[in-house]
This record gives structure tokens, sequence and C-alpha cells, in this order.
């Protein structure tokens, strides 16, 4: 018994790495599309400049998830 203990929270360990895996991944993606469209905005300095503040929230969470991962091994 005590060892489906273990492997179940081996498999806890496990999903929860794969979620912020994959969180990582999004916020990433998200971060290089926002500075993307940010570069192509000219005409309006507002828009390009919350672009920027979304893809630095991105940033943030993305160290804040590796972060996470990181405790996690």
């Amino acid at each position: 018994m005590v060892s489906h203990s273990f492997n179940d929270h081996d498999s806890k360990k496990e999903s929860i790495e794969e979620v912020l895996e994959n969180s990582v991944e999004i916020e990433e993606d998200l971060m290089r599309t926002y500075l993307i469209t940010a570069e192509r905005v000219h005409e309006d300095p507002e828009l390009k400049e919350r672009l920027e503040n979304f893809a630095e929230g991105n940033a943030k969470r993305t160290k804040q998830l590796i972060d996470e991962l990181n405790k996690e091994k």
C-alpha cells in the first residue's frame, strides 16, 4: 500500500510539472506575439505600449512558472 501512495505522489508531481511546462510555452508564445505585434504598430503609440506591457506581464509569469518548476525538481 505504501508503494501505491508513492506512485500516486509521483504521478501527481509529473502532472503538475506537465501543466507548468505547458503554461511556460503558452506564456512565451503570447509574449512573442505581443512583441511582434507591438513592433508592427506605428500609428498608435498607446496600443504599442499596451502590447509591450502585455509582453512584460507574460515574461514575469514565465519566470514565476519556471521558478515553480525548479522548486518541483
